[in-house]
């Protein structure tokens, strides 16, 4: 008896931590955020009956957001785009595989734009192998004061990677396309793309079995593909003087962001 109770006891906590662990939605009904119910929404059980009351109040609060926002407000296309997935389900959440569908098409257009103009399409501009990045804080005094510079140790590499003539370039761009037509689960090879979300330029490193290895320059805030050998990979970075490293098997097409820009 006392381990049936002792069971119980553990099987409660477990539950109560986890609840803990989630939003708390009990004030929802009085939310006037769109985030807030937004993210409810995603989270909350389909059968939740509150979902029929909130659902078609926050598509409202994003229908006058819209209409009352200023030109150029960057929100808008985002609500535009919520509007239109809750008019066909539930709410905004999209699946795994979803996800994976819409960075394909976006980088099936991306490409397809390159191949037709050529790669003027691509706007890159070199730096110089003394270039640093330079983080800016705000002491509590108020006045703003860098830290120490970071000194770009492979901008050399980096511009001699970005520097393809038109030719590679074509070709690179044209095995991209392939990959990220090809459904085929019996290929050996797939894309990987990295996404650059800091302020400074970055090479992604991935280094496979034997002499396996690939190089991939990504700009700041910009991305890039490669099209590599499936199989286990050790990815290292140096993304504004901090050290990346992580280990992956890619056995599927595979996205990987990195940073986030210091810019408010």
């Amino acid at each position: 008896m006392k381990k049936l109770l002792l069971l119980f006891f553990v099987i409660l906590s477990i539950g109560l931590s986890a609840q803990s662990r989630g939003k708390d939605y009990s004030d929802i009904l009085k939310s006037k955020s769109i985030y807030e119910i937004n993210a409810f929404l995603r989270d909350a059980h389909p059968d939740d009956p509150r979902r029929s009351v909130l659902k078609p109040r926050v598509m409202e609060m994003m229908k006058e957001y819209i209409k009352n926002a200023q030109p150029g407000d960057t929100k808008v296309r985002q609500m535009q785009d919520w509007l239109a997935m809750l008019r066909r389900r539930p709410s905004t959440k999209i699946s795994f595989d979803e996800m994976n569908a819409i960075i394909r098409q976006k980088q099936i257009a991306k490409y397809q734009k390159e191949l037709q103009v050529g790669q003027s399409a691509v706007v890159y501009t070199p730096s110089t192998p003394q270039n640093v990045y330079i983080a800016p804080t705000t002491p509590a005094s108020g006045s703003t004061k860098p830290v120490a510079a970071i000194p770009d140790t492979e901008a050399s590499e980096f511009n001699m990677l970005m520097a393809e003539n038109p030719v590679e370039h074509k070709n690179k761009t044209v095995k991209i396309l392939n990959s990220l037509f090809d459904n085929d689960p019996n290929a050996k090879e797939c894309i990987v793309m990295i996404e650059n979300k800091s302020d400074c330029n970055l090479i992604m490193r991935m280094e496979g079995i034997g002499n396996t290895k690939y190089r991939l320059p990504v700009p700041a805030h910009s991305d890039n593909s490669i099209v590599v050998q499936k199989g286990d990979y050790l990815f290292t970075s140096i993304v504004c003087g901090a050290q990346y490293a992580s280990q992956k098997t890619i056995q599927k097409p595979l996205m990987v962001a990195l940073g986030s820009s210091a810019k408010k």
